[in-house]
């Protein structure tokens, strides 16, 4: 198990928005966190990368807790986000947007020739500002940025958020490659058709809990469990 969340309970203020949330990740596999709008999706991944840590529970990162530690030090064992919005630097260029997150050491398995062989279309922007781009390549962009930390685990939130449907596609096709190089993703995404297609399995959170846990095969077929959670 690479990632385990154990009954972890977040708090903004006063608000109580993780109440006792446990989940878990296995190596090699894509595991997506589904809901409505304000359910508590993103606040887990910030819960797990330090930046809203929980009050109770335990994260185990590679059979290792890091609750209370620092977004930096979590990053450094092999951690990478993606945040909702992107949040590249806009006044860089790509390629010195990526040359910032780049970490070199022995056994890389991502440098920039591997990231611009997914991300062909980066490598002829590569002198572009970031500000410049659009919304589908800053996403490829956030993404390579992701990659070249070398992790073992990347969180992504909402990644096809105001994208073009063929943008979209393209880019599931591209989180499956990334499994098939065993690159470990925990997903958050609105876009439930695409991301039930590309994971293993999935959870759905509502009102701060998760709610539903299966195998993303089954709850595509479920009409009952979208209709009730997802709205559709």
């Amino acid at each position: 198990m690479i990632l385990e969340l154990k009954d972890i309970c977040t708090y903004y203020g006063e608000s109580f928005i993780l109440q006792g949330v446990s989940l878990a990740v296995e190596e090699k596999e894509i595991v997506t966190l589904l809901g409505r709008n304000g359910v508590g999706k993103t606040t887990t991944l910030k819960s797990i990368m330090g930046l809203a840590p929980p009050r109770r529970g335990e994260i185990l990162f590679q059979g290792k807790p890091i609750g209370g530690l620092s977004a930096f030090v979590i990053a450094r064992m092999g951690m990478s986000y993606v945040p909702q919005g992107r949040m590249i630097v806009p006044n860089l260029t790509v390629l010195e947007n990526l040359e910032i997150a780049r970490v070199q050491g022995e056994g890389e398995k991502f440098d920039l020739g591997r990231v611009f062989s997914y991300f062909p279309k980066l490598e002829a922007l590569k002198a572009s500002r970031g500000g410049h781009l659009s919304g589908g390549e800053q996403q490829m962009l956030a993404v390579a940025r992701a990659l070249l930390r070398n992790p073992r685990l990347i969180l992504i939130d909402e990644p096809s958020e105001g994208l073009a449907p063929l943008i979209v596609r393209d880019l599931g096709r591209m989180i499956q490659e990334l499994k098939k190089e065993g690159v470990t993703i925990l997903l958050v995404e609105q876009n439930v058709e695409m991301a039930l297609k590309i994971a293993d399995r999935c959870y759905i959170m509502s009102k701060g809990k998760i709610e539903f846990h299966g195998a993303a095969s089954k709850i595509r077929d479920n009409d009952e469990i979208k209709a009730k959670y997802l709205a559709i």
